[in-house]
């Protein structure tokens, strides 16, 4: 370790000068020999190299979801060339020239924060053996060695004798236990950084090697940590576990309001976006617009949780527009299928109107009040002897045998087919 941090003693004065202005601040507030003072000094160095390099983390999600969209291109190769590795190289490299992808964007940020790593590491040790370095003379010197961070050196190993760690002023009991939580903090965060992309930001609708390449790094990452965690001192622990919380944040923050098309991370986002723009009849962010307008223009390649997000707009009313804001549209409006094609939702079909039985031999009489009288089957209110007669009986002809003029149980209403003569 020390053979490679030292091939970074270019950029230790860089760095060892970032410690001491932020020293000099901390040291008015905490006092100059104080763990905190130099403890925090590392904090705001990780912090301020982490906010430098946010424009590679940009480009490394970028190039990871690039990837993602080229698994199945890349497993067809795989498959076409699998008894030709060189061949299978060179297509590769052909598809990753063409699309403007690079496998190595997505280590960028580890890449980029490696050489002030190494140079910290260089600058902590040198305070551990008792040589100035950089812009850190002999008085900043003895006040590094003097700071405690939990009662642990701040140039102390896990591995360090008992006597190194008595010259420096401490117990190696102390620094065990104080390097072993550390340890295992760091580790902690890795792992759950990992698991977080894996289980929510993932596009679980293509199952590829690179599922499985990203679910294997999420064990060897935190098992890497603990095993060189040992050989670090605890103010590199106090780097990386701070840069490892700082990662998990901000990937955090990704997830929530970025996540991967097709993962479960966007379908917790359109739901919470629906419901937003429903509510407010808009679409407020510049972020979200640019969502929008990202899935209106994938037309029928949207995936399922697109398609119900769009689906859940035109039930409210509000139609997605190609600039990725929404206007009122018709409450009837379309509903798209999954196949990704659109259908309208037909009105209702009332159900006609009952009519009697007389008004279905007549073909359907008019209304009453329209000058014809109104034909019921219910029993009128009237007594039954205070009928009208009959059109038979109105013509002056009556019914042989004295026939009554209610109708017997059992025989239909309404008029009666006259009975042919008897023969004699």
């Amino acid at each position: 370790m020390d053979t490679i941090a030292s091939l970074f003693s270019f950029i230790t004065t860089p760095v060892s000068w970032v410690i001491v202005q932020f020293h000099s601040v901390y040291g008015a507030l905490f006092g100059p020999d104080t763990g905190w003072a130099w403890g925090l000094s590392i904090v705001s160095l990780v912090i301020l190299i982490r906010i430098c390099l946010i424009p590679l983390f940009v480009k490394q999600i970028k190039s990871t979801r690039a990837m993602q969209t080229l698994q199945p291109e890349m497993k067809k190769i795989q498959e076409r060339y699998k008894n030709d590795k060189q061949r299978q190289s060179e297509e590769m490299m052909k598809l990753y020239k063409e699309t403007g992808t690079n496998p190595l964007s997505s280590c960028l940020p580890i890449l980029a924060q490696s050489p002030f790593f190494f140079a910290l590491y260089h600058v902590l040790n040198s305070i551990a053996t008792g040589d100035t370095i950089g812009v850190i003379n002999q008085s900043l010197l003895q006040s590094a060695q003097k700071a405690h961070i939990v009662g642990a050196p701040l140039a102390a190993k896990f591995t360090d004798s008992s006597s190194k760690v008595e010259a420096l002023g401490a117990s190696l009991t102390d620094v065990r236990v104080v390097t072993a939580i550390m340890i295992v903090l760091m580790s902690a965060s890795q792992f759950f950084t990992q698991r977080q992309l894996m289980t929510k930001n993932i596009d679980t609708t293509v199952k590829t090697p690179f599922m499985q390449q990203q679910k294997m790094l999420m064990y060897v990452f935190p098992v890497m940590f603990a095993v060189f965690g040992i050989n670090f001192p605890v103010g590199v622990l106090v780097y990386w576990l701070t840069t490892n919380v700082w990662t998990m944040g901000q990937q955090m923050y990704v997830i929530r309001n970025n996540p991967t098309p097709g993962s479960k991370a966007q379908a917790s986002y359109l739901e919470r976006l629906q419901k937003h723009v429903a509510q407010h009849s808009k679409v407020g962010r510049r972020r979200d617009r640019v969502i929008v307008k990202a899935i209106v223009a994938k037309g029928r390649d949207r995936n399922e949780y697109e398609r119900k997000f769009i689906n859940g707009l035109s039930k409210a009313g509000l139609v997605a527009q190609a600039d990725g804001t929404v206007i009122k549209g018709d409450t009837s409006a379309a509903v798209e299928t999954e196949d990704g094609t659109s259908t309208t939702a037909a009105p209702k079909r009332q159900q006609p109107k009952r009519q009697s039985k007389a008004q279905r031999q007549h073909g359907g009489a008019k209304p009453a009040g329209e000058g014809e009288s109104k034909t019921s089957l219910s029993k009128s209110d009237e007594p039954e002897d205070a009928k009208p007669a009959s059109a038979a009986q109105k013509g002056g002809a009556k019914p042989a045998g004295g026939t009554r003029s209610k109708a017997q149980s059992g025989q239909r209403k309404g008029p009666q087919r006259p009975k042919s003569p008897s023969k004699k």
